[in-house]
């Protein structure tokens, strides 16, 4: 959310040296091959992967579609896309399965027994060889507005409840008959979490003195999690969900301290859960803050296990997290900072992943391996390299006279220990997909229009446009393997429209135009799968007229050609790729169709802008896209 420029987080005010201060910025710059030697052999393009004549990727076989400014879905020729688990629909439980009322007088109650709104970043976990699955979704925010009769007036108990039921994740059973999937229902599995949903605390922080409060004075256990964006499968099959923009639920009043003003914490709080929830009141529970901002892990395999927040993977405004395999079995978690400014980190386990046992899962079997380990940030340095650096206690300035008494406190004020240790400061890190045979890690930075403003850092390597409104895509192989502290670096792509002015808003596309990339998908045949989320009172308009409405591309990395797959309704964002195990289903959220400028909904003008899927009051739902012929989907 906080897709509004004027809302989004600027909490950064280190004096961490940017890449202009010692770096040519056209030296990283992929606009014509330019590639030093070195970085071109490390990002070579995958083996079998060769241009055929004509020049179409070699594992492109879709036709593109134009951009629309059209309030549906539109697929490619050939494609087929099925609106499945919308925003209300009851997620069977079994005996507790209330319908949706359009007139949204559901109770808060029964929207906790309900899909949550606004489905982000989504999980596929497969049952029976993948022709039965549970899906696993996230719900990042709520619009107001639009999910109370009359809105946000009155404000009261029963509407703060219901806003918090909609929020969190769910957990749905799928199947997929005649060629088209259907929820499960009733199933044991269905689950909801929400903002209310008891969650453990695990790590290095759990107990620590910064996560004590009034209701929990061991600091071991939260009531619930939220802002859940982006979300990531394990090897051992689990599930991970970040908690981004946690700072828009607490009010700080005016005396906010240092630590409350670097993350971000406002006067008042836009979902103004405050007024009758007082936990998110910092000036009465200041510690509340720190117990949100984490990643959260959930087995949806057992819905009687707690979810879990892995403070031993930092403390941030995580979009997500994604999991990497070194070669002897450990575990390696890439997350980004959903900020302007702010740090991409990763984790890598002290423990190698456990296999599943008799009597035991592999869940179960790891149920501790993200709680030991070590934690990094990234420095992305002027020769293309770049080094992870260590958030460790005791090392370099992390000491207590900064601050940091130990381990926990570094883990819980993650921000300041890598302002301390110098790490780059980037453009809105997002998604992250990885390239586990090539050792390549993606990232998108969707954008940010603050970098060169007058009084902020200016352009560097890694983030070389002014007023970036278009956002980038990087990539980086690690020296050796996953764990190693070394790094080279390129871009993929920058994004844009060449026939704009602006030389910053043009950049550097083969094929399809598009902005604001955010959500990432490597699928199995390599290809990379991007989606948008550029703002509602940005597209169609000014630089980004041609750009349509939020869009879903392929990319093939081999080639760097875009083709572009899906185009969304008005207003939307597109987001949670994920499919199913045999290729032939991809799953797409389709989220907050019709969301105004100002990300809430006048009450009498829900459908002012989008009355998509069913045309009448607009709903966030999950999209299944097949070939009409059951082949492979990009083919």
């Amino acid at each position: 959310m906080a897709k509004d420029f004027s809302r989004m987080e600027h909490s950064n005010r280190s004096g961490n040296p940017s890449l202009a201060q010692v770096s040519d910025p056209a030296r990283r710059l992929w606009l014509l091959g330019g590639l030093g030697a070195a970085t071109a052999a490390m990002l070579a393009p995958l083996a079998g992967c060769a241009v055929p004549a004509g020049g179409a990727g070699a594992r492109m076989g879709f036709e593109g579609i134009p951009a629309s400014a059209a309030d549906r879905v539109v697929v490619p020729r050939g494609y087929r896309a099925q609106v499945l688990a919308p925003w209300g629909e009851p997620v069977g439980v079994e005996g507790h399965m209330p319908a949706f009322r359009d007139d949204l007088s559901n109770s808060a109650e029964e929207q906790a027994l309900q899909l949550g709104m606004h489905h982000d970043g989504m999980g596929f976990f497969a049952l029976d060889g993948g022709r039965r699955g549970l899906l696993v979704i996230n719900h990042e925010y709520t619009d107001d507005g639009m999910l109370h009769p009359g809105g946000m007036r009155p404000w009261t108990v029963e509407k703060v409840r219901k806003s918090q039921a909609a929020h969190g994740l769910s957990v749905v059973e799928v199947a997929l008959d005649g060629g088209l999937w259907r929820l499960q229902r009733p199933s044991r599995f269905a689950r909801r979490i929400t903002a209310n949903t008891p969650c453990a605390v695990a790590g290095p922080a759990a107990g620590h003195a910064l996560l004590r409060t009034a209701d929990d004075p061991a600091g071991r256990s939260v009531r619930g999690t939220l802002n859940n964006c982006a979300g990531s499968a394990t090897p051992w099959g689990t599930y991970l969900a970040g908690e981004e923009n946690f700072r828009f639920y607490f009010a700080g009043g005016r005396d906010r301290d240092a630590d409350q003003r670097r993350w971000g914490m406002t006067e008042q709080a836009f979902f103004r859960w405050p007024a009758h929830d007082v936990r998110f009141d910092a000036r009465q529970h200041p510690n509340e803050f720190h117990r949100f901002g984490w990643i959260v892990e959930v087995d949806p395999m057992d819905p009687d296990a707690a979810p879990v927040k892995r403070t031993a993977l930092g403390r941030g405004a995580h979009e997500g997290a994604w999991v990497a395999t070194t070669q002897d079995g450990r575990a390696v978690v890439y997350s980004g900072e959903d900020a302007r400014f702010e740090y991409i980190y990763k984790f890598v386990s002290t423990g190698r992943i456990a296999q599943a046992s008799p009597g035991q899962s592999a869940a179960q079997a790891n149920r501790a391996l993200l709680d030991h380990g070590m934690l990094y940030v990234a420095r992305f340095d002027a020769d293309g390299t770049g080094h992870w650096l260590p958030l460790v206690h005791g090392e370099g300035p992390l000491t207590a006279a900064a601050g940091f008494v130990d381990q926990g406190a570094v883990l819980v004020r993650t921000r300041q220990a890598a302002d301390l240790l110098g790490a780059t400061r980037m453009d809105r890190p997002e998604w992250l997909a990885i390239d586990q045979a090539r050792g390549v890690v993606y990232c998108t930075l969707t954008n940010n229009s603050a970098r060169g403003a007058p009084g902020q850092p200016g352009v560097d390597a890694a983030n070389p446009r002014a007023n970036n409104v278009m956002g980038q895509v990087i990539r980086w192989q690690e020296e050796g393997d996953f764990d190693g502290l070394r790094m080279r670096w390129d871009h993929l792509l920058l994004a844009g429209d060449p026939a704009n002015a602006r030389r910053d808003a043009r950049g550097n596309i083969r094929g399809d135009l598009f902005a604001c990339p955010d959500g990432l998908l490597l699928d199995a045949r390599g290809l990379l799968w991007i989606q948008t989320d550029a703002a509602a009172d940005e597209m169609r308009r000014g630089e980004m007229q041609a750009m349509g409405n939020n869009q879903m591309l392929a990319c093939d990395p081999a080639t760097g050609e875009v083709r572009r797959f899906l185009t969304g309704p008005v207003n939307c964002e597109i987001t949670g790729a994920t499919m199913a195990p045999d290729g032939r289903t991809l799953f797409v959220n389709i989220q907050h169709p019709g969301e105004p400028p100002s990300d809430r909904s006048a009450p009498d003008e829900t459908m002012k802008y989008s009355t998509w899927p069913y045309g009448g009051r607009p709903r966030s739902a999950v999209l299944a896209i097949r070939r009409e012929d059951g082949g492979l989907v990009g083919t």
